[in-house]
């Protein structure tokens, strides 16, 4: 899946978080237990926009692959067949995005990463 775009906070000295971890440790670690690492880190991180883009991304893509999921469930069918193909994704997903935002990128999946954007600002 390309990204729509990237943006690098590779640094010599690397930003700290106002929990005192580097910025792309907190990064990596909004994408741990999915939305639910990316509601703790937004709550916690009030000023670091790197870490709450991670975490808001967080939280609209487990959160939302979450509720399809759910809702699948109730699908006879063809349902069963798309939520099949769910977990697969999220895992792929959740890899690429956990190794994007340790490496310091400020990784925008399509769609969702600009709507990340437009609540940051």
């Amino acid at each position: 899946m390309e990204p729509t775009g990237t943006e690098s906070n590779n640094s010599p000295n690397p930003k700290k978080t106002s929990s005192g971890l580097e910025e792309n440790v907190a990064g990596l670690l909004c994408y741990v237990l999915g939305f639910i690492t990316g509601i703790i880190f937004l709550i916690t991180e009030k000023e670091n926009r790197f870490v709450r883009f991670h975490a808001i991304q967080s939280i609209f893509i487990f959160g939302g692959l979450a509720v399809l999921n759910t809702v699948l469930t109730f699908i006879p069918f063809i349902g069963g067949i798309i939520s099949f193909f769910i977990g697969p994704i999220s895992l792929i997903l959740w890899i690429l995005l956990m190794i994007q935002a340790f490496r310091g990128e400020l990784y925008k999946l399509p769609y969702v990463g600009d709507l990340v954007l437009k609540q940051l600002k």
